[in-house]
């Protein structure tokens, strides 16, 4: 399944599995199971280990000192052995994935990652904030030929220039942007969504966002400034923790947010403006004059004869001024519509 942005159905909405399956492989098939049954559109993995990412070292550097930090003092290489998805689980979570209707796709963390993945034959490749400046890596996905959805956390419009030309000059050009913020959780406060109409005019793209806020309404937003994609991370329970699940949707939570982002999505329509087909049925609900006393031949209208009242049958009350002082042709009854002929 080799999916092509420009006939994509959107929104397209992705599951970030992430580290959240604690481990254990039979925890990982039921978060597939539950994001399937939410309606979301993909399943995301991340490929790595702790090697491909960093080394074991008891350096300063090696370790998390941001005290905000939900991975606070730990070591990169000791999260990371925590959180990476075994490559021996792959398969079968692309294959059950697959099974239940979802695109099952991931983000390589480095060249060795990409050739696995072509091996499972990923329809698309994720890039993350944090490697939009890996451009080696970014050409390697490239050349694949598929699809690049890519985070832009952190990122200046340089850097993300650099990323999207190296992209396009491998001849790929099915790119979507996500705007991103680089922090977990993120404040929606932080969010800055009207970046993303702007991502989409600079880099001529799919645009959509990959939200590490808390509930739905960032989401949403998104999709009305223009956001095709959205990406959340998913876990089964956040009470049972795992590496993400702090700022991760329960299935309840997704499913309102599918059902939420395809209504905001529905409703962006198109320019518009007179009444819709479904609207012409209650055009005649409108205002419009009606003459409010019996009249006779030869009389003259004066201001309390006729009103601006419901239902829409007669003359629209603009004409009210126009038509005082006029007198009548023949003899009308009250609750009679206005109309040019009585003149």
């Amino acid at each position: 399944m080799k999916p092509n942005f420009n006939e994509m159905k959107f929104p397209f909405i992705i599951a970030e599995m992430s580290g959240n399956h604690n481990q254990s492989l039979e925890r990982a098939l039921a978060i597939v199971e539950e994001v399937a049954r939410s309606g979301v559109n993909a399943l995301k993995l991340q490929t790595y280990t702790a090697d491909t990412m960093t080394i074991s070292s008891e350096k300063a550097d090696f370790f998390i000192h941001d005290k905000s930090s939900l991975w606070k003092n730990q070591s990169l290489y000791e999260l990371y052995q925590k959180a990476h998805t075994p490559w021996e689980w792959h398969k079968p979570i692309f294959d059950r994935a697959r099974e239940l209707g979802l695109v099952a796709f991931s983000t390589p963390f480095d060249q060795t990652a990409v050739d696995f993945l072509e091996e499972l034959d990923c329809p698309i490749y994720k890039i993350a904030s944090f490697e939009v400046v890996d451009l080696p890596l970014i050409r390697k996905i490239a050349q694949t030929g598929k699809p690049i959805i890519m985070s832009t956390g952190m990122a200046t419009v340089a850097e993300i220039n650099e990323a999207v030309r190296t992209i396009r000059a491998e001849g790929n050009d099915q790119i979507t942007l996500l705007k991103c913020t680089s922090t977990y959780p993120a404040s929606p406060a932080d969010s800055n969504l009207r970046t993303i109409p702007h991502l989409r005019e600079l880099f001529n793209c799919e645009v959509g966002l990959s939200d590490h806020t808390l509930g739905i309404g960032v989401a949403v937003a998104a999709v009305a400034l223009g956001a095709t994609v959205i990406e959340k991370h998913f876990t089964l329970s956040r009470a049972e923790g795992g590496v993400d699940a702090a700022f991760s949707m329960e299935p309840q939570e997704m499913k309102m947010l599918v059902e939420e982002v395809q209504r905001a999505y529905q409703a962006l329509g198109c320019v518009q403006y007179g009444s819709t087909e479904a609207e012409k049925k209650s055009l005649v609900y409108r205002r419009s004059l009606y003459f409010v006393k019996d009249m006779s031949a030869g009389d003259v209208i004066t201001p309390d004869c006729i009103r601006s009242i419901r239902p829409g049958y007669g003359l629209p009350p603009k004409y009210f001024d126009i038509l005082i002082g006029k007198k009548v042709n023949r003899d009308i009854e009250r609750g009679t519509p206005v109309s040019w002929d009585v003149f």
